[in-house]
């Protein structure tokens, strides 16, 4: 069975907008890695003054395209009345 890459355009407008066309699996997995060596250069340094660098994170896209309204959940019951004409 054939599908579409994770870097593909639709892939990326389902994930919430084109800021994230060509962050794949690998890319975003890279991302978390340079996130954990940062936090563990931190964690195991010797510091001057005992106090760590702040270390920057990975650049990661944000979703700019508005989200879809949650509706409430629906119960069998409800949809049960709905059906019977209550």
């Amino acid at each position: 069975m054939r599908r579409l890459p994770d870097t593909s355009l639709t892939v990326a407008l389902a994930a919430g907008g084109r800021e994230f066309l060509g962050w794949g699996q690998d890319r975003h997995l890279m991302a978390d890695l340079f996130d954990a060596l940062n936090a563990n250069t931190r964690a195991s340094g010797q510091w001057a003054k005992g106090k760590a660098p702040k270390l920057p994170e990975y650049p990661r896209p944000k979703a700019t395209t508005p989200q879809p309204e949650q509706r409430p959940a629906v119960t069998v019951a409800q949809l049960y009345a709905q059906f019977q004409g209550r």
